[in-house]
């Protein structure tokens, strides 16, 4: 059967109806809490058990070569730098509080630091390569090689807190028609994870303070990086395009897409393209149910969110970087202990 821009026009007119039509004959099941907060405790118990021999391992792969002698030694061996700095995440304490809080710890792990020391583990090159080991390590334990994918975007915000102080002041002072100069600072970032719909671990992620188009293209080169090859791909109407469509042809061959198409889209394109529409046209119901898939991700983000919080708190941009990295190792940790 051969389609035509007159067939997909007539699809798209229709669209809204075949995707309510779907929802409604379409049966949910409904989650079992009692079971779901069972799974859910004993995940994270596993992950808690899990943690520092991945940790571990990830180290043993690393050999770090000192340049620079000068300033003192650390007072923290790397593992423990790693241990903490994924706790304080996963706590989701400011670096001061966190600080005051290792007190407690340190009747167990005599540990007692700064909380700039902890600010610092952000940006600390051999955290970084360790929990960069840690995200490779956690996939090749999963075995995931190959991928049926869902993918989304989020952001989180910057600020820990908005002074209450300036806030009042500014007020005031538009109040009495003083215009105040205001700084433009970024106060969230764009986060895009790609999900194996399978085991719900993410395969690639990327962070941004641009666009979460951006963070989809380092989210990209990460994917490259796992060598993990993609079967299909689910992404929202943002990325129904054809440019898309040539971006995945190109590095994977056979790869199937559920795109959600724009008003304006047409036949004219790849294959890969082409072959999308065809199914869309030809068997909707089947289609939609493949492309509504990409829930996942989005619960994924809310999860991520209830986990560790909707708030990164740091604002230079390597350290951003870094928490995000935390929030998806998480993640990755939690489902890595799933059956």
């Amino acid at each position: 059967m051969k389609v035509t821009n007159k067939d997909l026009e007539c699809t798209l007119k229709i669209l809204d109806e075949l995707i309510e039509d779907y929802k409604d004959k379409t049966v949910f099941d409904k989650r079992n809490w009692r079971t779901y907060e069972q799974r859910f405790a004993e995940r994270l118990q596993k992950a808690f058990t899990e943690l520092q021999p991945l940790v571990q391992e990830a180290i043993s792969s690393i050999k770090i070569v000192k340049t620079e002698f000068r300033g003192r030694n650390s007072s923290m061996t790397i593992e423990q730098k790693t241990l903490l700095v994924l706790l304080k995440h996963l706590i989701s304490k400011s670096n001061r509080n966190m600080s005051v809080m290792l007190i407690v710890f340190s009747w167990l792990t005599k540990i007692s630091v700064s909380y700039k020391t902890i600010e610092r583990l952000y940006s600390d090159e051999e955290v970084v390569l360790v929990l960069n080991n840690l995200y490779f390590l956690m996939l090749r334990k999963k075995g995931i090689k190959t991928s049926d994918s869902c993918g989304d975007g989020t952001g989180y915000s910057l600020s820990i807190k908005t002074n209450y102080c300036a806030e009042a002041q500014k007020l005031k002072d538009n109040a009495k028609g003083i215009n105040t100069k205001e700084y433009k600072k970024t106060k969230f970032i764009y986060s895009f994870t790609l999900m194996d719909i399978k085991t719900r671990m993410y395969i690639a992620f990327g962070t941004s303070f641009k666009s979460e188009q951006d963070a989809f293209f380092k989210a990209k080169q990460i994917l490259i990086e796992t060598k993990i090859s993609l079967d299909s791909i689910r992404l929202d109407k943002y990325y129904s395009a054809q440019m898309y469509a040539e971006l995945f042809e190109k590095q994977f061959l056979d790869i199937a897409l559920f795109f959600i198409p724009k008003n304006n889209a047409t036949i004219r394109g790849p294959w890969i393209w082409k072959r999308m529409l065809y199914h869309l046209i030809t068997d909707p119901h089947t289609y939609l149910e493949e492309y509504y898939k990409r829930n996942q991700s989005e619960s994924g983000h809310a999860e991520d969110k209830k986990r560790t919080g909707w708030k990164l708190g740091q604002k230079r941009e390597d350290r951003v970087e870094t928490a995000n990295t935390l929030t998806v190792l998480w993640h990755n940790l939690a489902w890595l202990a799933d059956a």
